[in-house]
């Protein structure tokens, strides 16, 4: 067996928790499969010649061939330094959770299929085995507890054979009686996982100062939690923050109670239904505990390397004496996620099955049951809405919103979900005075995470079908409608906070009314209905923006030109399926004028730029920041997970500014020293040359009139010079770029990075390096935004219109979808074929929310192992008009816009658009998601 080589450049140390060390290995290693993949299956970006674009995805050829590799295609037997053999196991887990739990009975398998090996919380408690902080309690329920939801995992099952693991697995499926049940105690009653509120009221004008705001001030917390509900603080005008906040909250809901006369109010109750993010790569770990070495190997697919390697080091360090573990070897992989693997809990029952192999690689990975029994979940929300609007200026007014977030079992990222979703309900359009209140409540559901929507999809879609019935009872065109209302570039949110750079939905809004399926849709209502007899047609619209990025995102990115002129990249983010290997290695070409040939992601620890950090970036106090960032390695946040649609934006601009640095500090000045060449200055002495001015033009560099410099020329004399042929950043944003003072070869510069190391090219001989042959340079001052900027929640967003043509089948209910037209403002794009693959992609998902998709919560739903994709309905081609969507996207108002985030706002407004579609349909406004067909049946019986 090959031995495993720790000094490759592949393998790399990350910082040491609590006495454990991880080191973070993506499956580069030559002799494993997954380095086969990276290493002859991916294929190098090629770009058009004549947009610049890539022409296909660096991983896109492999797909089609089969030949792309996950973590669940990984066995022992393909990791060269693990033993060869692989064990298995599965989990055995609660059906009810109104009960205490009195054990397992394993009796059915008898003496040939009993397990080699059991793990109960009774192991678990004896060796201090517990979940990370984040996951909460009871990794395994111990006996006499009752489970906290359904599906709750109550012992691991090891077999060190796949023929008995198979057969044993297969015989306990759907077998009630292996958990033992006793006293009934009805299901656990707990306080929320998190409660917000939001209060604003504007000054005179949507650009004055407002009178109260939650970035002005701070959100309403409650004072106390009360039988498991929030206590809200006493409304006081001149009392404390949250006082004052609820004196302003009564008034605006006293008003809405009773309106003036030229008020139309609307009160409506929306619930959006659970739903599975159906992942195709299902949950899997395979691990390996090495007793011999203290060594734990981890292969698990997951958004958040760091997060998985931080939180294995937290957990293995409480039970250090049972499992001694001096070291942990992450292997990240390519992998799927919308959310689904960002912070979930079963890399962690991997790690803990391993630790009681006996020193065997042991595989646990779900079948599509389990998956739907354990993964998680998309929120269900109960949404209370009471909006006003001048009856005779047309302007919203005022808006009241009671949001609940069922979080389900664990918390996770509930809290945050809940927040997101109410400060996102107002979507497009202004409104003076606002009320949102939200809270996430614990149930015995399925945990509820991170889904690709993250609570907006639920807020913004009621808010869109809230928006078409005011049109309708004002009789006013409904985009009409919207443009009266929308929120322009300056105005505020609902938060107080002032959106970041333009914006443009009053565009998207123009683009849309002037659309023939919009103009045109009365006529064809009429002739389609004569031509179709027992089906009624509808046109729906609606029009979203949505938030991108956490308010804490934070990403390394290292690029490189060799001497023959090869582009390197290497980058924090993880490849999830969104293309962002790809759309990085064509963001470096803005600067270098080609896309990198060779990339790497999910890089999670960075010699050449050592970064510490420590706090909490959301609640850290100004002091705390002011003291720690006087360190001049410290950053807020580390390195980001692949979500919260962060690619586009925050991922390109490390990348970018890596590249950047290499082009001001390398080819720029290796240009001037070719132009300066000869006597009197040579043709650079007789020009005003900017580097501001400088294009590049088929591959070759020119400023000013200046002659055309091959790139490979520059590159050359750049290592022959010893200028900056390498550059790792890291960066951090709070809502706005953190910048800091450098000096780089002699010139000072400000950049928006907080972190910064350089590599010479071979000329140069001088300067202390790191072992790569990287400078670390120390900032001499950093300017981050202020912890109050937190309160904004969010302030970048992009915008997408959607119009759907659909049909409704008077005797069965079933709606089809005739064609749906998008129009979408994502600033310069990357990569047109990719944003169009979000596009159609994202639409699926939205249809299947509208229509489709739905899990019980409780007893009846996924949580009793018996759902699967014969009973969960995702939409198909036939649902999603494949072959008649189109879409549109606004270009950029110059060639400087940032890319946006688009990867969740593109399934939002398909959703409200359906519904309102139905109702143009049929005369029926539902509230209900999804709207089914019985529910029709139910309207036109």
């Amino acid at each position: 067996m090959p031995s495993f080589n720790p000094s490759r450049r592949t393998f790399l140390k990350t910082s040491v928790v609590a006495g454990v060390s991880v080191c973070i290995v993506p499956l580069a290693d030559k002799a494993a499969l997954a380095a086969l993949f990276e290493e002859k299956h991916l294929t190098p970006v090629q770009t058009d010649p004549a947009t610049g674009a890539p022409r296909f995805r660096v991983d896109g050829i492999a797909k089609v061939n089969g030949e792309k590799v996950f973590a669940r295609d990984i066995r022992a037997r393909d990791m060269p330094h693990w033993p060869a053999q692989q064990s298995h196991a599965f989990i055995v887990r609660t059906t009810r959770a109104d009960r205490t739990f009195d054990g397992i009975d394993l009796s059915l398998l008898g003496d040939e299929l009993k397990p080699d090996v059991v793990v109960t919380a009774a192991d678990l408690e004896r060796d201090g085995v517990t979940f990370p902080k984040f996951y909460g309690d009871d990794m395994l329920l111990p006996v006499g507890k009752t489970p906290a939801y359904l599906g709750h995992a109550v012992a691991i099952l090891i077999y060190h054979d796949f023929a008995r693991f198979r057969f044993a697995k297969d015989k306990l499926k759907y077998r009630d009686e292996v958990v033992r049940y006793g006293a009934q105690t009805g299901a656990l009653e707990r306080d929320p996982w998190g409660t917000f509120r939001f209060v604003r009221v504007g000054g005179a004008t949507p650009f004055d100062d407002d009178v109260f705001s939650s970035l002005k001030f701070a959100p309403v917390f409650p004072s106390a939690m009360r039988k498991h509900q929030p206590v809200w603080p006493d409304g006081k005008d001149h009392g404390q923050v949250g006082e004052q906040g609820m004196a302003h909250a009564k008034s605006i809901r006293d008003e809405l109670a009773n309106p003036p006369a030229n008020w139309l109010v609307l009160d409506r109750e929306y619930n959006t239904q659970s739903i599975d993010t159906a992942a195709l790569e299902a949950d899997n770990a395979n691990c390996w505990y090495d007793r011999d070495n203290q060594t734990l190997h981890m292969v698990v697919p997951t958004q958040a390397p760091s997060e998985v390697g931080e939180s294995t080091a937290e957990m293995l360090a409480r039970c250090k004496s049972a499992f001694p573990v001096k070291q942990v070897v992450l292997h990240p992989t390519y992998t799927v996620g919308y959310g689904s693997k960002d912070h979930y809990n079963f890399p962690f029952y991997g790690l803990v099955t391993a630790l009681y192999a006996g020193s065997k690689p042991v595989r646990l990975a779900n079948d599509r049951y389990e998956q739907f029994q354990t993964a998680l979940k998309r929120h269900a929300f109960k949404m209370h809405y009471r909006i006003a609007v001048d009856k005779e200026t047309g302007l919203l007014q005022s808006f009241q919103g009671d949001f609940e977030a069922n979080g389900g079992g664990r918390m996770n990222f509930s809290p945050s979900v809940a927040m997101v979703g109410a400060t996102a309900a107002q979507s497009i359009y202004y409104f003076p005075k606002n009320d949102l209140a939200t809270v996430a409540i614990a149930s015995r559901a399925i945990d509820a995470g991170s889904a690709r929507g993250y609570g907006t999809l639920q807020s913004m879609a009621a808010t869109e079908m809230m928006i078409d019935e005011f049109a309708e009872q004002l009789k006013l065109d409904p985009i009409e409608f919207r443009l009266k209302n929308a929120l322009r570039s300056g105005m505020k949110n609902t938060q107080g906070a002032i959106p970041a750079g333009a914006i443009r939905v009053d565009e998207v809004l123009e683009a849309s009314r002037k659309h023939p399926l919009w103009t045109n849709r009365a006529k064809k209502k009429a002739e389609y209905e004569t031509a179709h007899p027992g089906h009624r047609y509808g046109v729906g619209f609606a029009c979203v923006q949505k938030d991108f990025g956490t308010g804490a995102e934070t990403s390394f990115a290292r690029v490189e030109i060799d001497a023959e002129g090869r582009i390197a990249l290497y980058h924090s983010g993880a490849e999830i399926g969104t293309g962002m290997s790809t759309s990085q290695a064509s963001a470096v070409s803005r600067w270098l004028s080609r896309a990198a040939t060779d990339v790497r992601t999910s890089i999670t620890e960075w010699p050449d730029l050592p970064v510490t950090t420590s706090g909490d970036p959301y609640l850290m106090s100004q002091a705390d920041q002011d003291k720690l960032s006087q360190n001049p390695r410290w950053s807020p946040g580390y390195a980001s997970p692949s979500s919260a649609t962060n690619s586009a934006y925050y991922f390109t601009h490390s990348t970018r500014e890596a590249a950047r640095v290499v082009f001001m500090h390398g080819l720029w000045p290796a240009a001037m020293a070719i132009w300066s060449q000869g006597i009197g200055g040579g043709q650079a002495a007789s020009l005003v040359v900017r580097v501001e001015d400088a294009r590049w033009v088929d591959g070759k560099l020119s400023a000013g009139g200046l002659q055309a410099l091959p790139y490979e020329q520059l590159v050359k004399k750049a290592h022959e010079l010893g200028l900056v042929t390498g550059a790792t950043v890291h960066v951090f944003n709070r809502w706005q770029w953190t910048e800091a003072d450098f000096v780089v070869n002699g010139q000072a510069v400000r950049i928006p990075v907080d972190g910064l190391s350089v590599r010479m090219g071979a000329g140069d001989a001088n300067g202390k390096r790191t072992t790569n042959g990287y400078d670390v340079l120390d900032r001499r001052k950093v300017y981050i935004a202020p912890v109050q900027r937190n309160n904004a929640s969010v302030t970048y967003y992009s915008a997408v219109g959607t119009l759907v043509e659909l049909s409704v089948h008077e005797a069965s209910g079933k709606v089809s979808l005739l064609t749906h037209h998008s129009i979408m403002e994502c600033g310069s794009q990357l990569s047109p074929a990719l944003v169009s693959g979000q596009l159609q992609g994202g639409i699926a998902m939205g249809i299947g929310h509208a229509l489709h998709e739905f899990l019980p919560l409780y007893e009846d739903g996924p949580g009793n192992g018996t759902w699967n994709f014969n009973r969960y309905h995702l939409p198909r081609a036939s649902d999603v008009a494949v072959w008649t969507q189109t879409g549109t996207v606004l270009p950029p108002i110059s060639d400087t816009d940032p890319p946006k985030g688009i990867a969740e706002v593109v399934m939002i407004p398909v959703v409200g658009a359906i519904v309102n579609g139905i109702a143009h349909a049929i005369g029926h406004r539902f509230t209900d998601l999804p709207v089914t067909a019985e529910k029709i049946q139910e309207v036109l019986a």
